[in-house]
């Protein structure tokens, strides 16, 4: 009879939770309706955020005008206009005197002829050319946003005051044709 104990015992230690058709049916069914709840449940709370309902103007066309507006915008200056440029004094002023005023990195001041003597007898060419692509501590155009003729005009005008005759420069063409 041992035999048979040994059996039992090896049948018993190898049997799982689910002793019964019923237990299977119920097993089976949690193994499936558990997850599939779970889910539907996860979706549903991710879904549920705030969304535009009918009626709203989310989707109309000033509302997306205003979400796809450009950052930025480009301006085309009009070189033509003789009232725009400014004077060399003008320029000096807004842009020039920062550094020639008080002498700053080097830079000659205005009236100083000393300073400005051996710059005047290389030629207005070529303070034109060191003022449009810079030299030194000074950037092109000293940083500003002017035009090639306003950059000349202030070069005569600092030159002049430190002792060069120069002449004021000629307007480009297409000024002086839309001012006549």
């Amino acid at each position: 009879m041992s035999g048979t104990q040994d059996q039992a015992h090896a049948h018993e230690s190898h049997e799982g939770p689910i002793k019964t058709p019923k237990q299977l049916i119920w097993a089976v069914a949690f193994a499936f309706v558990v997850p599939v709840v779970v889910i539907v449940l996860l979706v549903q709370y991710v879904a549920s955020g705030t969304k535009p309902g009918a009626g709203t103007d989310v989707l109309s066309a000033q509302a997306v005008a205003e979400r796809i507006q450009p950052v930025g915008t480009v301006e085309i200056k009009d070189a033509s206009s003789a009232a725009a440029l400014r004077t060399g004094e003008q320029v000096f002023q807004a842009q020039c005197s920062a550094c020639h005023a008080t002498g700053a990195a080097g830079a000659p001041k205005v009236g100083d002829a000393a300073a400005w003597g051996p710059r005047i007898k290389t030629g207005f060419d070529a303070l034109l050319n060191s003022a449009l692509k810079g030299k030194g501590a000074m950037g092109a155009q000293g940083g500003g946003d002017f035009s090639d003729f306003e950059i000349s005009r202030a070069v005569v005008y600092m030159a002049n005051q430190g002792g060069a005759k120069f002449d004021e420069p000629k307007a480009p063409a297409a000024a002086s044709a839309a001012s006549n």
